[in-house]
């Protein structure tokens, strides 16, 4: 959308807020390369310079919006709102960014020795001394306050750690009683798999007991059997013994 045949005005707000927004990229790529905490503050001070001077331009943008509303039809209004919104979306990226450096920063002021502030030694100084004393109070007591804020962050984060720590400490130890009661089940199961087994093959043998014991009933009936039938059939036959309890047929007498 070419913001001209809109209004100049628009046109130029838009082509400086562009021309903030590469600069605050630029800054902030080279702010990454920055090792020494001081340079970085000074350059975090300047992007956030910066960054008050693009809000500023936004809230012209969108006054300029609100007085030429009237004017403009409904889809280019929808449009510039559109325009605007991406504006500040983009803004809020870089104050984002800016949050996370000046975190940096910070920590790595916590972690610098007492040589690393020599260079602006001597300004720190003429500043502190162009203060009254109400004013180096409140610093120094602003100073405490953001002290006392990241050790409290800190804090957070190391009572997170710790509970990180135990949770996950119950979570491997409920894991291995788990893992215990799983072996100590398959133990279980493997000893009964083996006495199942010993006792199929007992009833195995039982069952081939019963059946031998079966035959030799079968095979003594049928001997038997064989004898009456002999007997019946040869009464006189002197080679074939008497079953005992089974008198001749010929020394019966009929009653």
């Amino acid at each position: 959308m070419d913001l001209t045949d809109v209004s100049e005005e628009l046109a130029h707000i838009e082509g400086q807020i562009s021309d903030i927004f590469r600069a605050l990229s630029n800054g902030f790529q080279k702010l990454e390369k920055i090792k020494d905490s001081n340079r970085r503050s000074r350059q975090l001070e300047e992007l956030t310079g910066k960054l008050r001077e693009c809000k500023r331009l936004i809230k012209e943008f969108e006054r300029v919006i609100k007085e030429e509303e009237i004017r403009n039809t409904h889809d280019t209004n929808k449009r510039l709102n559109e325009k605007k919104q991406s504006m500040i979306k983009e803004l809020n990226s870089y104050v984002a960014l800016k949050k996370q450096h000046a975190s940096e920063n910070k920590r790595l002021d916590l972690f610098d020795g007492p040589d690393g502030g020599d260079v602006f030694a001597e300004e720190n100084v003429l500043l502190a001394s162009s203060m009254t004393n109400q004013q180096l109070m409140d610093t120094g007591h602003g100073m405490i306050d953001e002290t006392d804020q990241a050790i409290e962050r800190s804090k957070k984060v190391v009572e997170e750690t710790v509970n990180v720590g135990a949770e996950t400490a119950a979570s491997l130890k409920a894991q291995t009683e788990q893992m215990s009661r799983i072996v100590n089940e398959l133990d279980s199961i493997h000893f009964s798999i083996k006495k199942a087994s010993q006792l199929v093959k007992e009833i195995g043998r039982q069952v081939a007991t019963d059946r031998c014991i079966m035959g030799m009933l079968f095979l003594i009936v049928i001997g038997v059997v064989t004898i009456i039938i002999v007997k019946l059939v040869h009464p006189n036959n002197k080679d074939i013994r008497d079953i005992p309890g089974l008198a001749p047929p010929a020394n019966r007498k009929l009653l």
